[in-house]
């Protein structure tokens, strides 16, 4: 067991992988953000919906789940290890104090969270090969700092590696959703973790961005898990 992540399901050979940075608002006890608590139930400290949809994917044979287990406002997952960013002083304009660390402070939490949460990943994509890693993320409406609207259901995000979402972005129009083709934002800008573990190793990956609306209460989790669990199936067959 480790406070950076956890595995639910057991992975299989050939399977499918649902990897979520940012499923958990967990905040030590030993750390003090300095912030209001009411800000760790908001998108800046948690994906909202994923950790229960990826729960419910790993229900299915041949699907299983890599979850961050600490708020990305601790530490976040899906940023490069070298930018400030991996450790915020600030979110969606909401300042986060307790991150104003030394080198020391920052190195520190590199050392217990960051670190182990990726050499994890990387050691179970090594011994047990996927045919397909899901990128699980979700995203608010609309920021805070913002007044632009964000009307998608679903975004599908790539940064060079496009295979899989070319086939999953008519899949999931077929479903009469609102697609996003690189959007809220550009998997080229923010594919940290997908970089790393799959297009650096010529893995195949989908990265997913479900609006939290739609995944905010057990109704709409089951139905986008039925939902990515069927897709993320079709995307693993043709692609192989």
């Amino acid at each position: 067991m480790s406070e950076a992540y956890a595995i639910i399901g057991a992975p299989r050979f050939g399977g499918i992988l649902v990897v979520s940075d940012h499923a958990s608002n967990r905040v030590p006890d030993d750390i003090d953000l300095g912030i209001d608590a009411a800000l760790l139930n908001q998108h800046v400290a948690i994906d909202i919906g994923v950790a229960e949809v990826g729960a419910l994917m790993a229900q299915q044979a041949g699907i299983a789940a890599f979850q961050g287990g600490i708020s990305r406002l601790v530490c976040d997952f899906n940023r490069d290890e070298n930018l400030p960013t991996v450790v915020p002083i600030a979110s969606d304009g909401h300042a986060i104090p307790g991150n104003a660390l030394d080198h020391a402070g920052h190195q520190a939490r590199l050392a217990r969270f960051f670190r182990p949460y990726h050499e994890a990943l990387a050691a179970l994509l090594a011994e047990t090969p996927q045919a397909l890693i899901l990128s699980l993320h979700s995203f608010t409406p609309q920021l805070a700092s913002s007044s632009e609207k964000r009307p998608w259901h679903v975004g599908v995000l790539y940064n060079e590696d496009d295979r899989a979402a070319r086939i999953a972005i008519p899949l999931l129009e077929a479903e009469g959703l609102c697609v996003g083709n690189q959007q809220p934002y550009s998997g080229k800008l923010l594919n940290a973790t997908m970089n790393r573990h799959a297009e650096a190793d010529g893995r195949p990956y989908l990265g997913i961005e479900v609006r939290q609306d739609l995944i905010g209460d057990a109704a709409g989790q089951a139905e986008w898990a039925a939902r990515l669990a069927k897709i993320a199936n079709v995307v693993a067959v043709e692609i192989s």
